[in-house]
């Protein structure tokens, strides 16, 4: 759902042109430092793009499902670690305090990272629980006004740089499934967190991810989010259902920019005296490329709208999720094909997009546990109890 047509509109022009003028002319920088510069970071902050989910009462954009994944895709058709940088604010670091957090949790957080003051990120996986969620061993004890945390959390985006923790932690150590994990909001000066050192990573340069340590962190009772214990996991499958729609509108962005440089390569370099756009089967990669491009952008959109409609929407988050990144995998081999020698040479941006779009099946649940997930369902809609 669009709430005002015209206004978003130009709204998308100015992010159009921003990410154009802005930010792709920083790549180069952001790759080298393995960071994004202060000042482009305060730029992004003016333009409002930490904010895109925060709700309006909170300083933020309150967009829509629909209108969050357009915003996407014109935000990632530039370097991975710019999205990434404001991701965790407008996806799952805010998304579970906007939708389980008390009023005065709200007003406290929201209004910070809005502005892009406070950065937030979502500790959930462990080195023993990725895609078994329901496997972590993060403790949280009660102790009078508090919760006593430990455990270790790991592949935590924005971890190194960030201001607020939501984290997911195991209140009922008698109770090994979901109806046993809460959710808190951990500060970083919170004393027994820590953050360890960032990984060296494949690609997304500029994108800081590290382990999140926890040794008898004392957590205020009033940080659990929602305020009662059992709820973090219902929380984390809310904010991830979300969140796949929007990681897929973010395969999409990279997938367009990766067929755009694809396109001016090939129709600008000649071989055998004519373009190498001009060989049909350069063109059959151009046509794979762009007829999945499209269908994904259709799939995200008409499930965006259904989300905002307030449709159940699991299923179809996950084949969201599950094209699109493959999509953008299969993108970006076909375009460092199209390259040639080109295509695999350094700081070319193919080449960086190709180590960088990678990520993309892993996180926010990896393809093999989307397809079984997918599956699953399809079977449960037909009636069949593959558990019987």
């Amino acid at each position: 759902m669009i709430r005002d047509t015209q206004g978003f509109e130009v709204f998308i022009g100015k992010l159009r042109d921003f990410v154009r003028t802005r930010l792709v002319p920083n790549e180069a920088r952001v790759a080298a430092a393995d960071e994004v510069p202060v000042d482009v970071v305060s730029d992004m902050a003016a333009n409002g793009l930490f904010g895109y989910s925060i709700p309006e009462a909170y300083g933020g954009a309150g967009m829509t499902t629909e209108e969050l994944v357009l915003a996407a895709m014109e935000l990632s058709q530039c370097s991975v670690a710019f999205r990434a940088r404001v991701g965790t604010n407008t996806g799952i670091g805010s998304e579970a305090l906007v939708a389980e957090g008390s009023e005065a949790q709200k007003r406290r957080y929201l209004p910070d990272m809005a502005s892009g003051k406070l950065t937030g990120c979502f500790a959930l996986t462990e080195p023993e629980a990725g895609s078994d969620a329901t496997a972590l061993r993060t403790t949280a004890v009660r102790d009078g006004d508090h919760y006593v945390l430990n455990g270790t959390k790991c592949f935590i985006t924005n971890a190194p740089i960030a201001g607020l923790f939501t984290v997911m932690a195991r209140t009922a150590p008698d109770n090994p499934g979901a109806s046993g994990v809460s959710a808190f909001l951990v500060e970083r000066e919170t004393p027994g967190l820590s953050t360890g050192k960032p990984y060296s990573k494949m690609g997304q340069a500029g994108s800081p991810v590290s382990e999140v340590h926890f040794d008898n962190c004392r957590v205020p009772a009033a940080n659990l989010i929602g305020g009662e214990e059992g709820k973090g996991f219902r929380t984390a499958m809310k904010v991830l259902n979300k969140q796949r729609i929007h990681l897929a509108a973010l395969c999409i962005g990279p997938a367009i920019r990766m067929l755009d440089d694809a396109i001016a390569h090939t129709a600008s370099r000649k071989q055998f005296g004519q373009p190498v756009g001009a060989f049909q089967l350069v063109q059959a990669l151009v046509a794979d490329c762009q007829t999945e491009i499209h269908a994904a952008r259709a799939l995200v959109l008409e499930t965006a709208r259904k989300r905002d409609d307030g449709k159940d929407v699991t299923m179809e988050a996950s084949i969201c999720k599950y094209f699109a990144s493959e999509m953008c995998g299969r993108v970006a081999d076909r375009c460092v094909q199209m390259l040639g020698g080109y295509g695999f040479i350094s700081d070319n941006s193919i080449e960086r997009f190709y180590r960088d779009v990678r990520l993309f099946r892993l996180y926010e649940g990896t393809s093999q546990i989307h397809q079984i997930n997918i599956a699953k369902r399809t079977f449960s809609a037909a009636g069949h109890d593959l558990t019987a």
